[in-house]
């Protein structure tokens, strides 16, 4: 735990110094770490720009021996000064309130309750005399409202007269002017992704868009900066680019960049702004750095350029039985199961007897076309030996079964030749219509915040 605190403390006080002054913090956690964390924001915060400990119950219900079901989890809300951007959230209200308070229908349908005219004392001028034959100060009142006010709001129909003589006058409040419940710290209406939800990416930690929108809208302004530095699947940057938010998101996985790419575009299409990717290999050299310093990370870079799956689970490392990464593709409309193009990535010295393997790896998989990626020069035997794997022909169409690219040829554009009808690799990320909104380019201009 020590460790960890060390990094988090690291990575809170560089987050607190590149926070505007109206900016807001929040940190996901669980109740495991929170109380350590919230120390650790007390000290680079400081105490006096803490606003919540927020409640998020994340799950239904969890089994647990000999003691309660934990189903919650944490989101430590900090300011950096005060003011600070705060858009305030409400809640509907339950159909019990509503029964209880909002009990009364006019003719044409509407909700409504009765409220108070009058507030407690009494004063002396306008809102302390007689108006419509009742006078609030024989009852220790007064009115709300100058009586001019009160005259048009009589005019508009919105006062309650008893039939009662000498009863009160009341405000009609309808239920479809009020904005709802003022969100409090306890949340319980945002349910966690299904196993089956249309927005599920399959990410291990990928949070609700609803869980994002409700922390953005409440803390920023449209053309703000939202800087997610823990993007994971890239929930906070698709909900900021949804709102019109200018958007910073950063994580250590090349896997993470590839999966918020095809999420990005499957949800805007063309009304996604322009955005850069700052850190990946935009040239052989880069690409040759890379693969000295973590080779796996290399691997799951060159899956991105050709948009490969990984074949294993995002970060597990070991024996992967031959297969680097997946592609899952149809011929047409006419396929109900997707084809399968597996691909082998190497970093280091290449040769023939790779490529025998991978025809093995194919046979066994039952796989249409095997791609060797490579960032060394194939040899010739290796051309020969993949062209001896013959061809994946289908409707008249011919592809090589073995295809072997290099890393400066997919960075010049090249990529595996293969029936493009419809591609499954990933799951579709749900089309998000929007409009308007600042340019993505201009990231770095006047916005006050950053979240």
């Amino acid at each position: 735990m020590s460790a960890y605190l060390v990094m988090m403390a690291q990575r809170l006080v560089e987050l607190h110094r590149v926070l505007k002054p109206h900016g807001s913090l929040y940190l996901h956690c669980d109740p495991t770490a929170s109380h350590y964390l919230k120390m650790v924001l007390d000290v680079i915060f400081d105490p006096r720009n803490f606003r919540n400990e927020i409640i998020w119950k994340r799950t239904s219900a969890h089994s647990s021996a000999e003691r309660y079901g934990p189903v919650h989890d944490v989101i430590l809300f900090y300011g950096k000064t005060h003011p600070r951007t705060w858009n305030k959230q409400f809640q509907p209200y339950d159909e019990k309130y509503i029964s209880d308070f909002y009990n009364k229908v006019d003719a044409t349908g509407r909700r409504y309750r009765l409220d108070n005219l009058t507030g407690s004392g009494i004063r002396h001028g306008d809102t302390g005399e007689t108006w419509e034959g009742v006078n609030p100060t024989h009852s220790g009142r007064h009115w709300m409202y100058p009586r001019a006010q009160l005259d048009e709001l009589k005019k508009q129909g919105r006062i309650y007269f008893p039939k009662k003589s000498g009863g009160v006058p009341a405000y009609v409040r309808y239920l479809d002017e009020m904005p709802g419940v003022p969100l409090q710290d306890v949340w319980t209406d945002v349910a966690p992704i299904g196993a089956q939800a249309a927005e599920r990416l399959g990410y291990p930690t990928q949070k609700p868009e609803a869980l994002l929108e409700r922390i953005i809208t409440a803390s920023s302004n449209e053309g703000d900066v939202v800087l997610d530095p823990f993007c994971g699947c890239g929930t906070a940057v698709h909900v900021a680019e949804k709102l019109h938010r200018r958007w910073i998101g950063i994580d250590v996985t090349h896997i993470a960049i590839t999966l918020i790419r095809h999420r990005l575009q499957d949800a805007f299409r063309s009304e996604l702004r322009q955005y850069e990717v700052i850190g990946d290999p935009k040239d052989l050299s880069s690409a040759t750095a890379l693969a000295q310093e973590d080779r796996y990370q290399f691997q799951w870079w060159a899956l991105g350029l050709v948009d490969a799956r990984p074949a294993q689970d995002n970060r597990k490392k070991g024996a992967d039985g031959g297969i680097d990464g997946v592609i899952r593709f149809f011929d047409d409309a006419t396929s109900k199961a997707a084809k399968k193009l597996i691909i082998q990535v190497k970093s280091g010295h290449v040769s023939a007897s790779m490529i025998r393997d991978l025809k093995g790896v194919i046979e066994r998989e039952r796989a249409e076309i095997g791609a060797f990626i490579t960032l060394e020069s194939p040899t010739r035997p290796m051309l020969q030996e993949a062209l001896s794997a013959g061809y994946y022909t289908f409707v008249g169409h011919t592809y090589p079964r073995i295809q072997i690219l290099t890393i400066e040829e997919l960075l010049a554009g090249k990529n595996i030749d293969y029936p493009r009808y419809g591609v499954g690799t990933f799951k579709r990320a749900r089309a998000t219509s929007k409009a308007g909104g600042a340019m993505q380019e201009d990231l770095f201009g006047s916005s006050d915040e950053t979240v």
